[in-house]
């Protein structure tokens, strides 16, 4: 495996005393320095969680391998599902359409100009619209026409183009089929759904129109894991804007779609960058901190104020 000056590794076990300690001690025997340590104990449901960017001391490299290896004997000592990737790998990306265009191009213009750590692979609808779109950017698009009678058939033709382009993630980008719930269990964690409603309020078809009758003052999207309960999955980011009466159910879709494409967008970063962690029915995703204005100082806060004391072992 190639070497690399920087990686990210990701932790979640149960709850345990001196996790910290330990995972810190090995990248000092590993000669890494940590520039990023994000952690979050979860007192309900007893799990553990922590991210961290670290780098070769020095500016040399270390392979991969070297460094899951290393770390193994964690793995099996806390019981931890445990990842070790490069920093600056790329997932591979499978997104999904029908009609509404506007996820699918925002995605593969962040993906284009590097704003996510992503390779869009190909592009898969039920419709044939968008295929000059898809092909203007380079990447194979692939028409899967879905009815009652074939939807069987559409769906193994995917599993094959997911084994084919060795896919990492499927995005929802808009998709308006409903997946069957053995091929949401077999891709469990690995789908990410937009929904145009900022959940769990109107769930299911038209949501704009149900939040019209509604009178709202606000909407929103919400980006999530799929599950086989429709629009129930585990949420990983939402956003909203508000409105007001004089909006009518097409002003609300038409406002609502910048909340669906930022929500989309974060979702498909953080998952990639190994920021979300599935925590039962809800997700644990540990952000990046936000940078201060120039000359300004950042205020310290609890997670810095942690990080600062890790020789303290207080894990």
């Amino acid at each position: 495996m190639s070497d690399h000056t920087e990686h990210i590794l990701t932790f979640a076990c149960p709850e345990k005393l001196g996790i910290v300690h330990s995972i810190t001690e090995v990248l000092v025997q590993q000669r890494q320095e940590i520039i990023d340590l994000k952690q979050f104990g979860d007192r309900n449901s007893q799990r553990f969680f922590l991210r961290v960017h670290f780098a070769c001391e020095g500016g040399s490299a270390v392979s991969t391998q070297a460094l899951r290896e290393a770390f193994a004997p964690l793995a099996e000592q806390y019981r931890a599902e445990l990842t070790v990737e490069p920093k600056d790998r790329k997932r591979r990306v499978l997104l999904m359409v029908s009609k509404s265009e506007h996820c699918l191009n925002d995605l593969m213009f962040r993906a284009r100009v590097g704003e996510l750590p992503i390779e869009v692979v190909a592009v898969v609808s039920n419709h044939d619209d968008h295929r000059d779109l898809v092909e203007w950017h380079g990447i194979p698009y692939h028409h899967i026409p879905v009815t009652p009678a074939t939807k069987p058939q559409a769906e193994a033709e995917l599993l094959k183009l997911r084994e084919r382009y060795d896919v990492e993630l499927v995005v929802l980008a808009r998709y308006m089929q409903v997946l069957s719930s053995r091929l949401v269990e077999d891709m469990a964690g690995e789908v990410i759904n937009i929904h145009h409603s900022f959940l769990p309020s109107f769930k299911g078809a038209r949501p704009y129109h149900q939040a019209y009758e509604k009178g709202v003052k606000t909407v929103g999207a919400t980006a999530h894991y799929v599950n086989a309960e429709l629009d129930e999955g585990p949420i990983i980011a939402q956003q909203v804007v508000e409105v007001d009466h004089t909006f009518d159910a097409a002003d609300l879709a038409a406002a609502g779609r910048d909340t669906e494409r930022k929500a989309l967008a974060n979702a498909v970063k953080w998952h990639c960058e190994g920021r979300v962690f599935l925590n039962g029915n809800r997700t644990v995703v540990l952000k990046q901190a936000r940078r201060s204005a120039p000359g300004r100082a950042e205020r310290p806060n609890q997670a810095s104020m942690t990080t600062a004391v890790i020789s303290g072992a207080l894990r």
